[in-house]
Order: C-alpha cells, then sequence, then structure tokens
C-alpha cells in the first residue's frame, strides 16, 4: 500500500474542511429557523474553524498567490465549471428530473458571469489599479452577482433586485 503524500493529504483536507464549512453553515442557518439560536451560533463558531483549517491547508499547498495570480486561477475554475463541469451535471438531472436541475442551471450561468467579473478585476490589477466599483450585490437565490446596483430583476432567477444582498 503506497501511503498518499503531504500533497494528496492537504487536498484531501483542504476538500475536507471546506465542505464542513459550508455544511455548517446550511446547519446554523437550519437551527436558526427552528428557533435554537445558541446552536446554530455553535454551528457557525464551528464552521469558522473549519474555515481556518481550510485556508492553512491552501497555504500549505502554495495556493495563495499575488492577486493577479489568484485572479488567473478564479478566472480557470469558473471557467471550467460553465463550460465541463456543470454541463453533464445539468443534462443529467433534467434527464433524471430532479431537483438537483434547477441550481445545476442557476450555478453554470452564475459562473459564467463571475468568470466575467474576475477578467474585469484581472485587467484592472495589471495596470496596477483597483476596481472603480466597491458595490457588489448578491443574488440570494442563484449567486448571481451585480457590480453597482442591484438589478430589477435577476438576469438568471427571476428574483427581484430587493432581494440582492449588498456584500461588504
Amino acid at each position: 500500500m503506497n501511503p498518499k503524500t503531504t500533497v494528496e493529504n492537504l487536498l484531501e483536507a483542504f476538500a475536507g474542511e471546506s465542505q464542513a464549512n459550508q455544511k455548517y453553515l446550511a446547519f446554523a442557518k437550519k437551527a436558526e429557523q427552528e428557533g435554537l439560536p445558541n446552536v446554530a451560533r455553535l454551528f457557525r463558531t464551528a464552521a469558522e474553524a473549519e474555515r481556518i483549517h481550510a485556508e492553512g491547508h491552501l497555504k500549505s499547498l502554495a495556493g495563495i498567490g499575488g492577486s493577479a495570480e489568484n485572479l488567473r486561477k478564479a478566472i480557470e475554475g469558473e471557467t471550467y465549471e460553465y463550460t465541463t463541469m456543470y454541463p453533464p451535471m445539468l443534462e443529467t438531472a433534467t434527464a433524471e428530473g430532479h431537483r438537483a436541475k434547477l441550481m445545476f442551471g442557476y450555478a453554470l450561468k452564475a459562473e459564467a458571469v463571475h468568470a466575467g467579473l474576475y477578467k474585469l478585476a484581472l485587467e484592472a490589477v495589471e495596470r496596477g489599479e483597483d476596481l472603480k466599483h466597491s458595490d457588489f450585490y448578491l443574488c440570494p437565490v442563484c449567486g448571481h452577482i451585480e457590480i453597482g446596483a442591484a438589478p430589477e430583476r435577476c438576469p438568471i432567477c427571476g428574483a427581484t433586485g430587493a432581494k440582492y444582498v449588498l456584500m461588504k
């Protein structure tokens, strides 16, 4: 039996800690809905601990570079998701009549928007500048991001602009 390398272990640990972070945040939302604020707080605290672990593993992988490098990696990841990863997932879920088809479809479209926004940011960074806009609005239904102001309706899921969240 060949033991895993440290890099393989770091990749597995990063994935596991990242998933635990998101899972615990979802669990915290549910606990809040059920009127259990302290259970929710415990889940959010544990989620932050898992985020700390994941970030440490990513640093150990030398996975955090300068902003231009990070933007290139983000563009690559988002482009992979909307061109390669999500299309067959959406096709399969649609063929199976699975409810996942809705979120797969939203994600596919939102990831394309994200890649475009990262490209704008990379262009600015390569000019030695920051993005000119500081207001980023997030659709909490599908993950669409709009710069400057929320739209009247989300172009991906149709949610009203009033539902958009101004990110800080």
